[in-house]
Order: structure tokens, then sequence, then C-alpha cells
């Protein structure tokens, strides 16, 4: 029997090399022929990764986590918990998707992002740098903008909503995105800022900052 120490703190547990890509996988979890494990990536756990997803570079899926479709995951990416990353969704470099979180579509979450709790990341969206998403938080690709601005909306209980702080995080990734769109000017880029994010720098003194510029 050949076993494998997954570094989770349960020792060498029955594991075998998968036949397209040579991942590690338990043989607690389930891989498809058909998906791709790289020979550094790991699946262990009840994990299951099937259709043609991809795990690879030093990436991780454990846990009950599930991956399918042509979703990717690699870096140094991991996804664990009840979380699933199905579509043409990419999760990579340092980013954690966890919880029940779900990634799909054509959605990326990358940097040193985190998606988790109940979140929904899906359509185009792309979520990255020290971006949290949480709580019952969707986010999604709005066509309708001229810069596809990422939206972050919350339903959740008081308790469970988004703070102030993980707003100001997520919008202000789109916001940057935004000036690098708009060539670096920061005059056009406050046009497209949503009412609501202008109100939030505002009371939280924060204040954007392109070369030496200040806009806010």
């Amino acid at each position: 029997m050949t076993t494998y120490d997954f570094g989770d703190g349960k020792g060498p547990i029955p594991a075998h090399r998968h036949p397209n890509g040579g991942g590690w996988v338990a043989d607690t979890a389930f891989v498809a022929d058909t998906a791709f494990i790289g020979p550094n990536a790991k699946v262990y756990g009840n994990a299951k990764v099937y259709d043609n997803a991809e795990v690879f570079g030093y990436a991780k899926v454990h846990d009950d986590a599930r991956v399918y479709g042509t979703a990717q995951i690699y870096g140094n990416a991991l996804v664990y918990g009840n979380a699933k990353v199905y579509g043409n969704a990419l999760v990579y470099n340092n980013a954690l998707v966890y919880g029940n979180a779900k990634v799909y579509d054509n959605a990326q979450v990358y940097g040193n992002a985190r998606v988790y709790s109940t979140a929904r990341l899906y359509n185009n969206a792309k979520v990255y740098g020290n971006t949290l998403v949480s709580g019952n938080a969707e986010v999604y690709y709005d066509n309708t903008k001229k810069y596809g601005k990422i939206k972050v909306y919350n339903n959740t209980t008081e308790s469970k909503k988004m703070t102030e702080q993980d707003k100001i995080i997520a919008w202000m990734e789109s916001a940057f995105t935004a000036i690098t769109e708009a060539h670096g000017n920061p005059t056009s880029v406050l046009e497209l800022m949503p009412a609501e994010l202008k109100k939030l720098l505002i009371s939280n003194n924060i204040h954007l900052v392109y070369k030496g510029e200040k806009d806010v």
C-alpha cells in the first residue's frame, strides 16, 4: 500500500499518484481521469476534482471541497472546507477559497484574496490583492457599467455583514483598476466611483493617491 503525508497532521495515509499529471491524491478523495493534477499539487480529505478541472503548481484541494468543469487551481492557492470552484473559474497565486463559498463562471480569485463563508463570486468578477469577500456577499462583473466595476452586496444579518473596511478594500481594488483603465487620470476615476464608495472614503478619511496626486 502506497502512503503519503499531506502535512495536515494526520501522518502518512493511503494515497496514489494521479495518472494525469502525477500529483498526490488521497485514497479518500476522488479525482476523475479527465482531470489534471500537477506533480506538486495535492488533493486529499474528501475532496473531489472532476470533469476537465486542473490543479497544479503547489495548489491544494482538501476537506470536502469540489472543483469541476474547466476550473483551474494553481500557484499556492488553497480550496477547502465545503467550497466549490467550477465553470471556467480560476483561483491562483496565494488565494484562498473556503467555507461554503462558490466561485464559478469566468470569475477569478488571485493575489492574497480570500473568498469564504457563503460568499459567491461569478460571471466575470475578479477579486485580488488583499481583498476579503465573506458573509453572503455576491461579487460579479456588471456589464452595464463602463468600466465593469465590481459590486459587493450582502444580505446577511447585521452580525455577518461585511464591515466598512471589507467594502472599502473590495471597492478600492476596482477603483485602482478603473484608474489604470482611465490611463492614470485621477479626475476621470472619480466619475466612475459609486456614490457609496465616495461616502465611505470620506467618512473614513481615506484618500486615493496615484503617482503622488491626491484625487479624493
